[in-house]
């Protein structure tokens, strides 16, 4: 089911649904480079002995993992559910809105290949339309905890309906059962073979890549780009902020105030890459989801080694991928390592500060 024909089926149900699109959007606050930045090639090397380079970060691993699925794996944001396990080791994270309850907290989305490596991940809550639709991208088995009624309709189809939902570990930790779902090491494997769901890619994969990265070895060069040290999102009940970390050449991701550590190894969520979209959305009333267009496109920011660019971004579809351009209109060159990506809806694009 595409986006348009899931705004139709709500709309002829007669759910209470506004519609919040570019209107009058303003830039972020952020003066754009004047000149485009020279590009790398980005031919391969060759890996060391075993490996390949990972589709997701561009970085040498396993080739025992080249054909396995990854996971998508929804983990709260809500204070209250901290502190995260895992997070630190996917290799991308989604950070989007997906609720109209709790000031329009944020969830995570995140992208693990080789998820038998992570001990914990979690908690683990539910998904929502837009997290079947970018995680179908990347033929994901999206591990969550339910859904709302349109995910619930869109997860049927063929793309997504290998998923798994409320089959992992159930941990007590001290808070309300909807804060004690994770996944262990070994879960997603058992899950697997007992739903008779594919561990490899199937036929849905998509052609294509996700990121084009820089020549193994290289770096970006960013010296036209404009400084971006420090981010901060319009997420009023998360405060997410981004820093640049001048010794690991990464962002720290912090939320409430504290930067975001994995409770289990206290490493530090942080990221080579910031990919920062402005995005429409919907919002369904009766039931308080928020929900994105994610097939059309729009503007956006690629951050990486202390410096911001302009971009655009596409997706022309929910069978297809999300594509990246430079500010010449050039296919995005990027940093190999983990990305984060933040939907930002196009109606607070105003509020975000780069400096």
């Amino acid at each position: 089911m595409n986006i348009s024909k899931l705004t139709s089926i709500i709309l002829s149900a007669g759910l209470a649904m506004t519609f919040v699109g570019c209107g009058n959007k303003q830039e972020a606050v952020i003066v754009t480079p004047e000149s485009t930045p020279t590009s790398h090639s980005i031919i391969e090397s060759t890996t060391p002995s075993g490996t390949y380079f990972s589709e997701m970060t561009g970085l040498p691993i396993s080739t025992e993992l080249q054909e396995q699925r990854p996971i998508a794996v929804m983990v709260d944001c809500e204070q209250v559910a901290l502190p995260s396990y895992g997070l630190a080791e996917a290799d991308v994270v989604y950070d989007l809105r997906n609720s109209m309850i709790n000031d329009y907290v944020t969830r995570f989305m995140a992208l693990y290949k080789d998820y038998n490596s992570v001990p914990q991940i979690g908690s683990i809550r539910s998904t929502r339309p837009t997290n079947v639709w970018l995680a179908g991208e990347w033929n994901a088995i999206i591990c969550h905890d339910g859904t709302d009624p349109e995910a619930d309709e869109l997860i049927q189809h063929d793309f997504a309906q290998q998923h798994l939902s409320g089959c992992f570990s159930r941990l007590s930790n001290g808070k309300a059962t909807e804060f004690t779902e994770y996944i262990l090491s070994g879960d997603v494997d058992s899950a697997i073979s007992s739903y008779g769901l594919d561990k490899n890619y199937n036929q849905y994969k998509l052609d294509g890549n996700h990121f084009n990265f820089v020549k193994y070895n290289t770096s970006l060069n960013v010296s036209s780009f404009k400084d971006a040290n420090s981010i901060t999102l319009p997420f009023s009940h998360n405060g997410t902020t981004l820093a640049y970390n001048t010794e690991t050449k990464s962002y720290d991701l912090s939320m409430y105030g504290e930067i975001h550590k994995d409770a289990e190894d206290d490493k530090i969520l942080t990221f080579t890459n910031v990919l920062l979209i402005s995005c429409d959305y919907h919002e369904i009333t009766i039931h308080n989801i928020q929900y994105h267009i994610v097939d059309n496109g729009g503007d956006g920011y690629y951050i990486t080694n202390g410096k911001a660019e302009p971009i655009t971004w596409k997706k022309g579809g929910e069978n297809e991928i999300t594509h990246y351009y430079d500010a010449s209109g050039n296919d995005l060159q990027m940093n190999r390592g983990k990305t984060y990506i933040n939907l930002v809806p196009s109606d607070t694009w105003n509020e975000l500060s780069i400096q």
